[in-house]
């Protein structure tokens, strides 16, 4: 398919993807991307459950539909991003994205192997009898627990400690690891630390600060 790589983002609700394999740390980062900022290829292919074939994130339509990935996957050189729903009707296992340099659309063949691809990923989930289901499965757990733990569990502190919704708590962790140049996963440990906080400026937008700058104002007061 003429990729610099490929990435594997897996759902566990049917809605929210979380990275889970790449061929290599390029495309990692930008499955990281996807994540982090909650939009892209990806979660349009999982909502729709049809593929989003797109031939240029440097082009105007991109940058309209995904501002901040397209920007961000443009200025690392990658230009055609496609992604591949998993699944069948209401099983939806996740997301097959495929990065390449250059712009332009699949050829035919090439989106013949991509969807081949990404039918042999549902496959394997659903294979019991020898045991790569299982395989696959306990990938899935790690990565929802362990790898994405901190994450989760941020989200419902600040949703709590904000009263706001766990959408809302995700929204502004992911505007700060974007603006901050952090994974989202390192926020997030910031936060579950009690080195960061999550405050409103005046114009509504999100951010994180260090938690003892608040005593140290009061005590300047």
């Amino acid at each position: 398919m003429s990729a610099i790589g490929a990435g594997l983002a897996i759902t566990g609700d049917g809605g929210v993807l979380e990275p889970l394999l790449a061929s290599d740390p390029e495309a990692g980062e930008l499955e990281e991307l996807q994540f982090a900022l909650g939009e892209g290829p990806g979660r349009d292919a999982i909502r729709t459950d049809a593929p989003v074939l797109e031939s240029d994130l440097a082009g105007v339509a991109a940058g309209q539909r995904w501002p901040a990935f397209a920007a961000a996957g443009a200025e690392r050189g990658v230009r055609g991003t496609f992604a591949f729903p998993i699944g069948a009707g209401a099983a939806k296992v996740g997301v097959l994205s495929v990065y390449r340099r250059q712009a332009g659309p699949l050829r035919s063949d090439q989106l013949a192997d991509a969807l081949v691809f990404a039918d042999a990923v549902f496959v394997l989930t659903l294979d019991h009898r020898r045991g790569l289901s299982a395989d696959l499965d306990a990938m899935i757990e790690v990565a929802f627990t362990a790898r994405r733990a901190e994450v989760h569990q941020a989200a419902g502190r600040i949703a709590a400690q904000q009263s706001i919704s766990v959408t809302d708590a995700f929204a502004r962790l992911r505007a700060h690891a974007y603006s901050s140049g952090l994974s989202l996963q390192e926020v997030a440990i910031e936060v579950m630390a009690d080195r960061l906080r999550l405050e409103d400026d005046q114009n509504g937008a999100a951010e994180l600060r260090p938690e003892h700058a608040e005593t140290e104002e009061e005590e300047d007061s």
